[in-house]
């Protein structure tokens, strides 16, 4: 056992299996069931219209998985909503809800046509501001370099 080759083998082969196992908790716990608690008591966690408190969920990924799966509740009770009635106008029968419409007789008294209304909105930019004003007075002395000294060397040429 003390052959440096075979610890060489060993060595990778234990490291995998540690880190095998230490990997394991964390994908047992990656979609198989889970039990749900709620957060805050007397708040249901309702999952596709049924109270799934303290039931168990199977094949819930939440946003782990790109694709849906439908969860299957165990333990959980329906929660009923109340029936919304559906308004068909050919029974004759009002709806529970919404407009009431009324029609008017044809031989009622018509409103007073409204005034006329006209509004319009333009939208243009500011003029441009004035350019200041120039200098009048020319200036009365001009400084010239002196013509009769020499000229001074320029820069040298590039090489």
């Amino acid at each position: 056992m003390s052959d440096p080759f075979t610890l060489r083998r060993l060595a990778p082969a234990l490291a995998l299996l540690t880190a095998s196992f230490t990997a394991a908790p964390a994908l047992a716990e990656s979609g198989g069931r889970a039990i749900v608690i709620p957060g805050r008591p007397g708040v249901p966690i309702i999952i596709n219209g049924r109270d799934a408190s303290y039931a168990m969920i199977e094949g819930d990924w939440g946003l782990e998985r790109g694709t849906h799966v439908q969860p299957t509740i165990y333990g959980s009770r329906r929660v009923v909503y109340p029936e919304v009635g559906h308004y068909y106008p050919g029974s004759n029968r009002l709806p529970g809800y919404g407009r009431l419409e009324i029609e008017p007789p044809a031989d009622r008294k018509l409103p007073k046509p409204a005034e006329s209304f006209h509004q319009s909105w333009e939208v243009e930019s500011r003029p441009p501001q004035p350019a200041p004003p120039s200098p009048m007075i020319e200036p009365q002395v001009l400084i010239a370099p002196p013509f009769d000294e020499p000229p001074r060397p320029g820069p040298r040429p590039y090489r």
